[in-house]
Formats: C-alpha cells, sequence, structure tokens
C-alpha cells in the first residue's frame, strides 16, 4: 500500500519552506509521494492574490523533476470554498488501496476541532503533525477529543520535528509590490513565472 502525504495551501506563492518541508517530511515518515494540494479558497483564510491558474502552475513549475512531488488541482478545479474532509473522501474513493497522511502543522492542530468534521478527516487519513521549532506547546487535546488517548499517543511518535524556515508567501508578496527581489526564497522558475506573469504587483 503506497504511503501519500497530502499537504494542502494556498501556495500563493510557493517557497523553498514549503519544499523542504515536504521533502523532509517524506523522508522521516517514509512517505511514498507528496501530494501537494492548491485550494481554491480555505473556509478560514480570504480569496488568494494569485488566480488559481498560475497558482497551480507554480506549484507544478517547483515540483517538477522531483517524481515523489505530484500535484492535484482538483480543488481549483471544484471552485469556491474548498474542505479538507471532502478532498480526502474524493482522493479515498478515486485510490482506495493508499494509505493518507495529512501534513498538518502543530499551529493548525488547535483549530483543527473547527475543522469540517474532523473525525471523519481521521479516518480518511493519519494527520501528520508538524512541529516547527520555536511553535510552542502542540495542541494534543485536541486530537484526544477525536480519536482517543490510545491513538492520540500513537500520533505523537509520528510527529514531525522541522526547523522553521523563515519565509513566508506573505513576505514574498509584498516583496514583489515593493519592486525587491525573491531570488533564493522560490525556485527560479517560479521567480520568473512571477515576474512574467506580473503577479502581486498590485
Amino acid at each position: 500500500m503506497r504511503k501519500v502525504g497530502v499537504f494542502g495551501g494556498s501556495f500563493d506563492p510557493i517557497h523553498l519552506g514549503y519544499l523542504l518541508l515536504a521533502e523532509y517530511c517524506r523522508e522521516v515518515a517514509g512517505l511514498d509521494e507528496i501530494r501537494f494540494v492548491p485550494t481554491s479558497q480555505s473556509p478560514f483564510k480570504g480569496t488568494p492574490s494569485a488566480p488559481a491558474k498560475h497558482r497551480l502552475e507554480m506549484v507544478r513549475l517547483a515540483t517538477w523533476g522531483n517524481a515523489a512531488f505530484v500535484v492535484d488541482g482538483s480543488e481549483l478545479e471544484r471552485g469556491g470554498v474548498n474542505y479538507t474532509v471532502d478532498t480526502l473522501q474524493a482522493m479515498a474513493d478515486r485510490h482506495p488501496q493508499e494509505e493518507r497522511f495529512l501534513l498538518l502543522g502543530s499551529d493548525s492542530l488547535a483549530d483543527f476541532g473547527n475543522w469540517r468534521q474532523p473525525q471523519r478527516i481521521c479516518e480518511l487519513a493519519t494527520p501528520l503533525v508538524v512541529a516547527r521549532g520555536g511553535s510552542g506547546p502542540i495542541a494534543w487535546q485536541v486530537l484526544e477529543t477525536l480519536v482517543g488517548a490510545e491513538r492520540t499517543a500513537e500520533l505523537r511518535e509520528l510527529a514531525v520535528r522541522f526547523r522553521a524556515v523563515e519565509i513566508s508567501s506573505t513576505e514574498l508578496r509584498e516583496r514583489v509590490r515593493s519592486g525587491r527581489s525573491i531570488r533564493y526564497q522560490t525556485p527560479r522558475a517560479v521567480e520568473e513565472y512571477v515576474r512574467t506573469h506580473g503577479l502581486y504587483r498590485g
């Protein structure tokens, strides 16, 4: 059974921090594949700055050349607000023989109980909690209420400790808007794509 890490986000734009985290999780958790899922619109955030087609293409450019990185554009095809439970259910229907791991930042775990059908999410995918350096205590009690203490103890053993990379999509957008360079913070192909298509210039 293939082990697949599901990595969702707006990727607006994708940067080297995302790629390093994905590769580290793949290696540490022994995953066969990392599936990048650009979201159309998160229920917890506003509309992304760049149109869906551009964000999808930037993720494709950034992940090109790594056979373990796969891009899934299904949420963008559906459009509108997307929910993780629906995406995971669609994956389970398409690929019933794969084992899915949901990459979940420790900061997101604190709000996980407010997601749509969090218990069902835990049935469809194993939460792979990523603890970034300096992110503070992890809210394991959220998972305990959903899957019980014994299962939570197993998930704690699986947790990935990742040294935080100080790059953010918000900062990259601001740098582009103010005419500053984003070189060495995102793949060169993405940098050129942003420039060629005039993204984030306001």
